[in-house]
């Protein structure tokens, strides 16, 4: 008998619900330097903020992107590691970011 590698195992009447494995992402290592980058592609001519080599772990990244909104009063959220602001304002956020100790550094145009 072949076994479908689409289905998995939801319920034993031994465990109850099982959960799938969750596969624990690697830290990318940083240079010590925080780069903000400003970004439009795909997001019809909006302007968002990227920082990027900031080597914290998700829960990290996303308290610190929650204080950078508040102080900024914007939205924003966390991808791959990186932290997307949605505001031109780099100067203001590297302004926070040294604040906090970080080393910054304005990228791209």
């Amino acid at each position: 008998m072949k076994i479908d590698p689409n289905i998995r195992l939801v319920f034993s009447t031994d465990k109850g619900r099982i959960e799938p494995e969750k596969e624990v992402e690697a830290v990318p290592d940083g240079d010590g330097i925080v780069r903000i980058h400003k970004d439009t592609k795909g997001r019809k001519g909006k302007g968002v903020s990227v920082l990027k080599g900031l080597g914290l772990d998700q829960t990290e990244l996303k308290a610190l992107a929650q204080k950078l909104k508040k102080q900024c009063g914007c939205g924003g959220t966390v991808k791959d590691f990186d932290i997307e602001v949605q505001t031109d304002n780099r100067e203001q956020l590297k302004i926070l970011l040294e604040k906090m100790g970080y080393t910054v550094k304005l990228a791209g145009g």
